[in-house]
Parts: structure tokens; C-alpha cells; sequence
């Protein structure tokens, strides 16, 4: 399967911070199968990461966003905001376990304002730009993803038998 790999961040945009966090992300995915089509690192700001969003989704028709960095409190983490306003459908379950799951691991976790959600027939994950918290907030949803795109891409089958199977 296919996806996509967004890095906000002003450094890295710049190429004075190494992109450890993106890095960590296309590990994780290409190891679970996907594919990495798109990759890019763009400043915190707001129009571009909308623009990146909207070209993935409805252009590129990538099955799998996943951004990382800007999901903290400073002025110039905006990328849950900018993802809010490309978002069709919110799937707030997402940000709330990887919140949870990072609690065990350090009570910053909690600070963290990633959010996730579906444009087309994309979903969309942000994660932090902490390269440990990547790793622990992915592998918290890893589970879930693949069950969630074949939903989004029309798949009816019920959802009550799947988790007897389990």
C-alpha cells in the first residue's frame, strides 16, 4: 500500500536539522509493507502544509499521510490546525490513544495536539517530531491502519466479525 511522509519543520526545511523524525516514520511504515511514494519536508506554515495535504490526497490519491512535527505548543506548531482544515472526517480515537500510550513513556505526552482523520480516501495521521515519540505514538496505531484504509476505501465488511477473529 501506498503513503506519504510530511515533515514540518522550519530547520529542516532549511537543511539545518537532519529529518531523524521522517526517517524513523518511513522505517516503521516500509517494515509494516507501505510503500513511500511522496516524501517532502516543508516549513511550519499553515498554507503549505494544507497544499502538501489536498496534493497527496485528491492528486496523489496516497491511502496513508503521515505527517510529523508541529504538533507541540510553540507559536509555530500549527500542523493540527492546518490538517483540521483539509479534514473531512475526524477520527479522534487516533489522537487519544497515541496521548495515552505516550503517558506511559513521559507526562509530556500529553501536550502533544496530533490528530487524525480521513480526506477523500485518505487518512491522515499527525505525529510528533520527537523521533521516540514517532516510534511509540506509529506503533500504537500501527494495528488499526491497514482495517481503517480498507473502511475508508469502501471495504463493508462487518466490523464485529473482524474482532472475533482476533
Amino acid at each position: 500500500m501506498k503513503a506519504g511522509i510530511l515533515t514540518a519543520s522550519d530547520k529542516g526545511s532549511k537543511g539545518d536539522r537532519e529529518d531523524v523524525s521522517g526517517a524513523r516514520v518511513r522505517e516503521i511504515l516500509e517494515k509494516s509493507g507501505f510503500k513511500i511514494v511522496a516524501y517532502q519536508i516543508i516549513p511550519d506554515e499553515r498554507e503549505l502544509i494544507k497544499k502538501k495535504l489536498i496534493e497527496w490526497s485528491d492528486g496523489l490519491c496516497l491511502p496513508l499521510i503521515v505527517t510529523t512535527g508541529g504538533t507541540g505548543l510553540s507559536d509555530r506548531d500549527i500542523t493540527p490546525e492546518a490538517t483540521g482544515e483539509v479534514l473531512e472526517r475526524e477520527i479522534p480515537g487516533f489522537g487519544e490513544a497515541m496521548r495515552a500510550a505516550g503517558m506511559q513513556h513521559t507526562p509530556y505526552a500529553i501536550l502533544s495536539r496530533g490528530k487524525a482523520g480521513t480526506r477523500g480516501k485518505s487518512l491522515i495521521i499527525n505525529l510528533p517530531g520527537n523521533p521516540k515519540a514517532v516510534e511509540e505514538n506509529l506503533n500504537t496505531v500501527l494495528p488499526v491502519i491497514d482495517h481503517a484504509i480498507r473502511k475508508i476505501l469502501g471495504d463493508r465488511e462487518d466490523c464485529a466479525s473482524l474482532r472475533e477473529k482476533v
